[in-house]
């Protein structure tokens, strides 16, 4: 990557530029801004001090400010991989996988071997759904710095995506030799295993009462700490835990509610009867299937069910099917969630949507008859995914609401689901989505298959023959063994679904009634039926 504005900075500037630098390392952004703003007063079109106001920008969480600034970069210097890769993370945050595309393409294009440039090209090949790839970028940037500390997480999170649990701890312990308290790493490490003493809990602890107001930090040992408190046992403990994380992870989110409100509203708006029944047939491939449903509901299970059958191949969670939507109908909203989409989709041609999917899943869903598709979220598009593949099959998970609720409550996502970190809001978001799947039930309830997260962990092999057969598959008595599998399991799941299938979190949220009566009352508060609670 050249550097074509150093040779016409006046020495002030290059002070001023590694001041800047040095002020947004400490954290000290109103300083760095101050530097920004007289060199750029001073050389308006001085690439560097635009790329600091881009990582101010990220810093302080102004997606759009960011998209400006690295955008300056790169009209002013074309080749600047480490800008293009930064563009093409925050258009695939955005949700804009169109502009993300090209963004990225031009990041690969321009990586020059600078491994920084290569770890955020992983990193947005992972956000797009592709993690084989994300880990081959992410390794190219551990070759050149083995020691580098985001470099060594972000490649444990892609092992442990990819069922490499082994080489996943491996990196950890290599992170933890780097910063021993490194929250992230620590968080990372309690997952993998069950806690079977309190040699980690004392530790996270210790972590904890260190780590001062840093909320990403205290996210990170919370959660870590309540899933090891959870195994031991100690109930209390770990409630008070994850609720501290998750309001130290809700303090630094930005959940539009509104925006998600008026963007279900739209979807039950648009996609009618009517709507279905005009417009050009879909594509005719009988090859995907749909698992859909709220997070840590029971999806990976069914997920794992079907993908035992020797014609179904495991294509884990792929976000391409919404990324479809959006490059098709050219989505450049804001925000994430918006009414504009729902009207923006009703007008995609359907066969052009099912061919785009398929071709975009093409390397990622093997070489077998059918594949399984596990986004959650997908749920939101049941009406289109029948219109644009009407021989596909989806599949809904249905389970208690308070163990849904509670579920991904006590879990620490990444970018996703950021409903989840307040139990009313939680409670909220989940009445949206139970009245929104009874109203596909209504419109196109014959078209998909429910099936109960309860009854199929207490009386396998019965509710797997009705799934087994609603798919238009011969029985297999591998699919009552799914724990044996081996492929990748790209979920939070990843460590769960290596067991037989159990009861052990049915009726979860009963050993924390009282501190989740929030959540319980405002279920209620919004229609969900009290029988369903119990």
């Amino acid at each position: 990557m050249t550097n074509r504005s150093t040779a016409k900075q006046a020495p002030w500037m290059q002070v001023t530029l590694r001041e800047g630098f040095m002020h947004l390392s400490a954290g000290r952004l109103n300083e760095a801004g101050d530097c920004c703003r007289r060199l750029l007063g001073a050389k308006p079109d001085l690439v560097e001090a635009h790329f600091l106001v881009g990582l101010i920008a990220l810093e302080l969480k102004q997606t759009w400010n960011a998209v400006h600034a690295f955008g300056s970069v790169t009209k002013l210097q074309p080749d600047h991989g480490a800008a293009w890769a930064n563009l093409a993370r925050l258009f695939a945050q955005a949700g804009q996988p169109g502009r993300a595309d090209k963004a990225l393409a031009q990041a690969v294009a321009h990586s020059d071997d600078n491994p920084i440039v290569d770890d955020l090209i992983g990193t947005v090949y992972g956000l797009m759904g592709d993690q084989p790839e994300a880990g081959k970028w992410i390794s190219k940037a551990l070759e050149k710095e083995p020691k580098r500390l985001q470099f060594l997480i972000n490649q444990a999170n892609n092992q442990m995506f990819l069922d490499h649990m082994d080489e996943a701890e491996s990196l950890l312990h290599r992170a933890l030799e780097v910063q021993p308290g490194n929250p992230n790493a620590h968080w990372l490490l309690s997952g993998l295993k069950k806690a079977k003493d309190r040699s980690h809990v004392v530790e996270l602890e210790r972590l904890v009462e260190q780590e001062g107001r840093n909320p990403k930090g205290l996210a990170f040992l919370n959660y870590g700490l309540g899933k090891e408190l959870e195994d031991l046992e100690d109930w209390d403990s770990a409630f008070t835990a994850f609720a501290r994380g998750a309001a130290a992870r809700r303090s630094v989110i930005d959940f539009d509610e509104q925006a998600e409100i008026e963007m279900y509203d739209a979807f039950r708006d648009t996609f009618t009867r009517d709507w279905m029944d005009r417009g050009e047939p879909g594509h005719e491939s009988a090859a995907p299937i749909f698992v859909v449903g709220q997070p840590r509901t029971g999806t990976t299970l069914v997920e794992r069910i079907i993908t035992s059958h020797s014609t179904v191949f495991s294509a884990g969670e792929l976000k391409q099917f919404g990324q479809c939507i959006r490059r098709l109908s050219d989505y450049r909203e804001p925000k994430h969630q918006s009414a504009k989409l729902a009207t923006l989709a009703a007008d995609i041609d359907p066969r052009r949507l099912g061919g785009s999917y398929l071709q975009l899943t093409a390397k990622l869903r093997g070489n077998l008859p059918r594949f399984v598709d596990k986004l959650p979220p997908n749920y939101l598009y049941i009406p289109l995914i029948l219109k644009a593949l009407p021989n596909a099959k989806i599949v809904h998970l249905r389970r208690n609401p308070m163990d849904a609720c509670f579920a991904s409550f006590k879990q620490l996502f990444a970018d996703a689901y950021l409903h989840s970190y307040q139990q009313e809001e939680m409670a909220r978001h989940h009445a949206r989505y139970f009245q929104l799947m009874a109203t596909w039930r209504e419109r196109f309830g014959d078209r998909f298959f429910d099936i109960s997260y309860e009854d199929t962990a207490s009386n396998l092999e019965p509710n797997a023959r009705a799934l087994i057969d609603f798919l238009g598959l011969p029985w297999e008595e591998a699919c009552l063994n799914f724990h044996e599998q081996k492929a990748a399991v790209t979920t939070a799941s990843a460590v769960q679904v290596r067991q037989p299938a159990h009861t052990r979190s049915v009726g979860r949220w009963r050993r924390y009634e009282s501190q989740l009566e929030p959540m319980r009352q405002t279920l209620i508060d919004e229609g969900i039926p009290e029988n369903l609670l119990t």
